[in-house]
């Protein structure tokens, strides 16, 4: 049923929420909407706020792109412009076309629009999105109940232009040109993505995929990141209505979607929202580092269009998480200058922004109150305190945080040629000193694998073997460690060049080389191991799910641990070795006494490896090694881990090994007590 024109004015009420930074459904009547006039009559409703313009009208395919045939007209407070016009169909390009004070005529992109042209255009397009039909009721009910915090999260960060392209030599949406950059391939559309993407991920066994920002901009090369739409997906891969087919198809297969979302600051691209009505209205300043320009926080309006747009992607296109990018960058006033002459400083004479701070707060208990059951995931690099506690003691209010400097120190770690290691153990164990401070993801993304950093295989030392076995070694130590995990695409077939946005990940390689095919075999087997083993995920943020055996093992390169879930037969015992040398008969305190047995093992030959490994039962001794009663002996593979799960009691003794047993130890205690003879 189409909504009527006249319930799509703005009123007070929603002007003055508006201005408060409370209209968190201001997508409700600002941008463009189907409807129906009092005469029947079918069309669209537009709507955009611009304060200080002397004019507003609507110019598109339906007007000739005239500015004076659907002028708009101004509400008496608030600033906002409207009008209806009849026989807009579906899809028609349109953009504002807005005077500034000053006489100046610009045209600018809908804000709020729902679709836009596909890049280089840059108009909006009308969209009327209850035309698709979800699907996802039965994921969307699981989800209510689930407990995300004691749950399996394993992510896969995917960049949708160049997961994979189409060959046929041309340019995303473009012709082909004459060099790499321009001849990638064309892109795959979201329908395509829906099958595609959504079966590997599925049978690779990664719990979520988290999206590089989907919503519109004019950049291919930004990734993302400089949005000029924040209510549309891009277009470069189909209509709105696909992208929600690709996200149905998701929740159908079992994977939850988190999307990345850029409210730190938007691109300065003329028809985007920079200088929207001649004046600085949704910007700030401009930013120091990215060159792009910085929301005003303080204005009530800005936040009302943020939180919104928040609200949008998780109500209207059923995100499961939202991935806030930058948000280092808000919090601090001074981020990225380093000229003490043009620092500035907040009333208490420090650099916290506290405008941004108050915002990120808002989003977070806006989000959680409407939408409890979605993530809300912070990238902050510092080590700014609370970010994953609630607002009312003090935090952001985030769920989950990343975890920079687990990532850093372990890729510094692991490039580290095998001579220096023992000296930098320290990297290796030093998360752990923090581990539960926050609720943190481990973070191996897009970021570490361009400009130059090479990709995370090109950083392993040694030969292709070790280079293989390294990568191995450092995703067994992820997926082990505490903490929710996050892979970009090509980490999982260890692809040797950096990711190049303009051409899809080698996933070749897999056929023509069985390095690249084990290393994809031994990922997917860790997946769908970590998911089966709640050990590894129904404590992974605090003390009760972690427990050392042996942390200082440094002249070997060896690392040993307890992963615990909520039931004791559920513990794992994990050894990591980060040396090159294979040991035999290295003794293991264990946790307990019982059989135990290898349940997953690095170097099997089947992923590239060695083979050395530990098969049958591992029977305890009681043997006091690390600290504990009881030990066992394991062969520990080299540049390699295994994990070792509980399989039983101890079997009962016979009568007569007993009687050896008690015979042993009498006359092991009567030797004990024995005095030493005098020397002579």
């Amino acid at each position: 049923m189409k909504v009527k024109d006249s319930s799509l004015y703005v009123t007070k009420d929603d002007i003055y929420l508006f201005g408060k930074g409370e209209w968190h459904q201001s997508y409700e009547k600002l941008g463009a909407h189907v409807a129906i006039d009092d005469d029947g009559v079918e069309g669209y409703h537009f709507a955009v706020w611009a304060p200080n313009a002397l004019s507003v009208s609507v110019v598109g395919e339906f007007n000739d792109w005239n500015d004076q045939i659907n002028q708009m007209t101004r509400t008496l407070t608030g600033g906002i412009w409207e009008t209806f016009i009849p026989e807009v169909s579906e899809g028609a390009l349109y953009k504002y076309a807005v005077e500034s004070a000053g006489g100046e005529m610009m045209l600018k992109a809908d804000p709020y629009a729902f679709y836009a042209e596909i890049p280089a255009g840059t108009a909006s397009r009308t969209a009327d999105l209850t035309s698709h039909t979800w699907k996802d009721k039965k994921w969307l009910t699981a989800r209510k109940k689930r407990d995300f915090l004691a749950s399996p999260l394993n992510i896969f960060e995917v960049h949708l232009g160049s997961w994979k392209r189409h060959a046929d030599g041309l340019d995303g949406n473009g012709p082909g040109g004459d060099t790499p950059e321009t001849m990638g391939g064309s892109f795959l559309t979201y329908d395509e993505l829906s099958v595609d993407l959504v079966s590997y991920v599925k049978e690779m066994g990664y719990t979520h995929i988290e999206l590089l920002p989907i919503m519109e901009h004019p950049y291919d090369g930004s990734w993302g990141y400089q949005v000029t739409g924040y209510f549309a997906p891009t277009s470069r891969y189909g209509a709105p209505q696909q992208f929600m087919h690709f996200i149905d198809a998701c929740h159908e297969a079992g994977i939850g979607v988190i999307l990345d979302w850029v409210p730190g600051g938007f691109c300065r691209d003329a028809h985007g929202l920079v200088r929207f009505d001649g004046e600085k209205l949704f910007e700030r300043e401009e930013h120091p580092n990215w060159g792009t320009y910085k929301f005003d926080y303080g204005r009530g309006e800005v936040r009302s269009f943020l939180i919104s747009n928040l609200l949008w992607w998780l109500g209207a296109y059923h995100a499961d998480g939202i991935r806030m990018d930058g948000v280092t960058s808000m919090l601090y006033l001074n981020f990225g200058i380093d000229d003490p002459a043009r620092k500035r400083f907040n009333e208490e004479g420090t650099e916290e922004d506290k405008q941004a701070i108050e915002f990120v707060r808002q989003c977070n208990v806006t989000a959680q109150t409407d939408h409890p059951d979605v993530l809300m995931i912070a990238e902050e690099s510092t080590a700014w305190p609370l970010v994953t506690y609630p607002p009312s003691v003090g935090g952001l209010g985030f769920h989950l945080k990343w975890d920079m400097g687990w990532m850093n120190d372990t890729l510094h770690y692991c490039q580290t040629d095998f001579p220096f290691r023992p000296g930098n153990h320290r990297l290796l164990t030093f998360s752990t000193m923090y581990q539960f401070n926050e609720n943190f993801v481990l973070p191996l993304s897009h970021d570490e694998v361009v400009h130059g950093k090479c990709s995370l295989i090109t950083r392993m030392p040694g030969d292709w073997w070790r280079q293989f076995a390294g990568m191995r070694a450092l995703a067994l130590y992820q997926m082990t460690h505490s903490g929710a995990k996050l892979n970009f695409m090509g980490n999982e077939i260890a692809q040797f060049i950096e990711w190049r946005y303009y051409e899809g990940i080698q996933y070749f390689l897999t056929e023509e080389y069985q390095t690249h095919a084990g290393q994809q075999r031994f990922i997917a087997a860790l997946n769908h191991f970590y998911a089966s083993h709640p050990a590894l995920w129904q404590h992974a943020y605090d003390e009760l799910g972690f427990e050392w055996i042996d942390a200082d093992n440094n002249n070997q390169s060896i690392v040993t641990f307890i992963r615990r879930g909520e039931k004791p037969k559920d513990d794992l015992v994990v050894l990591l070795n980060f040396d090159v040398a294979a040991h035999e008969d290295f003794r293991l305190g264990m946790p307990r006494a019982g059989q135990w047995s290898e349940v997953f093992n690095s170097d099997m030959e089947e992923y590239g490896g060695s083979g050395v490994v530990n098969t049958g039962k591992l029977t305890t001794e009681e043997e006091v090694w690390n600290g504990r009663d009881q030990s066992l002996v394991v062969r520990v593979p080299p540049l390699g881990g295994m994990i070792l799960a509980y399989e039983g009691p101890l079997p009962k003794k016979t009568d007569k090994e007993k009687k050896v047993t008690s015979t042993t130890r009498r006359k092991a205690t009567s030797a004990s007590r024995r005095k030493p003879k005098k020397k002579k």
